[in-house]
């Protein structure tokens, strides 16, 4: 039986798995790589550079055909990502501030397009 704690109701999950994001837009972030998870084909990394929302810390898909052959965890990359951006309804920021609190105004999701190593070690352009 699933706790009052973690209950959110229907409109609310609604509303975010419905989210329609915008336009991506590419960025240059430099960091590096926390954990990589070859089998959903993405890596967690931890950017010197915040995103739009402050966070250091992303979850970021890698496309078909860009594998994570060569990369490292803790090895610092000059990452290239795709960034689009879902903002939630005013009446779900306010229900997540206050009965969960989660700041949260928007949902990302984040694509890598290339990456290559920086500072010490190989080089490794993608």
């Amino acid at each position: 039986m699933t706790g009052e704690k973690d209950y959110v109701p229907g409109w609310v999950s609604g509303e975010i798995r419905g989210a329609r994001f915008g336009r991506p837009k590419e960025e240059s972030r430099t960091g590096y790589v926390l954990d990589i998870y070859e089998q959903d084909n993405r890596v967690d990394v931890q950017l010197y550079e915040p995103i739009e929302d402050g966070r250091h810390i992303v979850t970021v898909d890698l496309p078909e055909g860009l594998g994570v052959s060569g990369m490292q965890k803790g090895a610092v990359y000059a990452f290239k990502l795709s960034q689009a951006k879902a903002p939630l309804s005013d009446r779900v920021v306010e229900y997540l501030q206050k009965e969960k609190e989660i700041e949260m105004r928007a949902i990302y999701q984040f694509e890598l397009k290339g990456f290559k190593a920086i500072g010490a070690g190989r080089a490794d352009d993608r």
